[in-house]
């Protein structure tokens, strides 16, 4: 039985359809068909029922794709057993944050890419939320605070943060003192979420409130730039405004407490060795000291 018609056929019944499962592996789609009919003519079974909106496991299928994601996983750990120490090879999803991915993980996954030449990089540099499991990612590098999740984290360095404003936006508003004034003042943010302050050793959860919504960093600290309210950004976004004084530190009596950059992965018994060097390279270059907290790395 062919490895590559298993991983195929586990890529398939994971992503749902066949569309989905020729991008994650970077063929077309008439290969992927292929290398189904192939393994359900030597199984003497079906194992997806096709559909006009994808492909569903089978029983048989179901079944059968439990057994084949352990063989091929097996197969990758032989595999990495009997490459040379340090060579990689294969192919490494990762899901990374738009904000500040080009500029500070971009470097890292190209220099890895550079010392191993035989391994393929594929990122997404996107900052909605992935899921690494449906949309078949090895890993993914997320920063801030981590939700409660089955995935496995790994801390990678430390990241800094600071409530910020214009001098224009302080000028015509003033200036929040306290966590109960935030609430009255315009929040640049990127949905509902809460905000966390540090209050001495305790952590206040504020809810503010805001017109101007974006899911992306830059676009909210070129926003709090414009005046539009308050924005509560990594150093690394807004430094280089600072600096300048287009911004400036607000509620810096309740400082955000300290947040980190994560490898995340499914879970499972043994990372691949691939995120295991990605991990090692990550932490090599963001500590020490800590880098995320305001230029890029180097």
């Amino acid at each position: 039985m062919d490895i590559e018609e298993l991983q195929t056929f586990v890529e398939v019944a994971d992503a749902g359809g066949v569309s989905s499962a020729a991008l994650r592996l970077g063929v077309s789609k008439s290969i992927v068909s292929r290398r189904l009919f192939r393994l359900e003519a030597e199984l003497g079974v079906q194992l997806l029922a096709r559909t006009t909106r994808g492909a569903a496991l089978t029983e048989a299928g179901a079944t059968f794709r439990d057994y084949a994601a352990r063989v091929c996983a097996e197969i990758d750990v032989a595999r990495e057993t009997i490459l040379p120490a340090g060579d990689l090879r294969g192919r490494l999803r990762v899901a990374v944050p738009l904000s500040f991915g080009q500029t500070h993980f971009a470097p890292i996954l190209a220099e890895m890419a550079r010392r191993h030449p035989q391994l393929q990089i594929h990122t997404c540099y996107s900052d909605r939320f992935v899921d690494l499991i449906t949309e078949g990612y090895d890993c993914a590098i997320r920063v801030g605070y981590l939700q409660d999740s089955n995935l496995i984290a790994r801390r990678v360095g430390p990241l800094y943060g600071k409530l910020v404003a214009s001098p224009d936006y302080i000028k015509a508003h003033g200036s929040p003192e306290t966590p109960e004034e935030l609430v009255a003042h315009e929040a640049l943010m990127q949905g509902t979420e809460a905000w966390q302050l540090m209050d001495g050793d305790k952590i206040i959860t504020v809810r503010p409130q805001g017109r101007f919504k974006a899911d992306n960093g830059h676009a909210l600290v070129a926003a709090a730039a414009a005046g539009l309210g308050i924005a509560y950004l990594p150093d690394c976004l807004t430094h280089d405004y600072i600096t300048s004084g287009a911004l400036v530190p607000v509620m810096t009596h309740y400082p955000p407490p300290p947040a980190a950059a994560y490898v995340i992965r499914p879970p499972g018994q043994h990372p691949a060795r691939k995120i295991r060097v990605l991990t090692e390279l990550l932490i090599e270059y963001c500590e020490p000291p800590p880098h995320l907290a305001a230029a890029p790395f180097r």
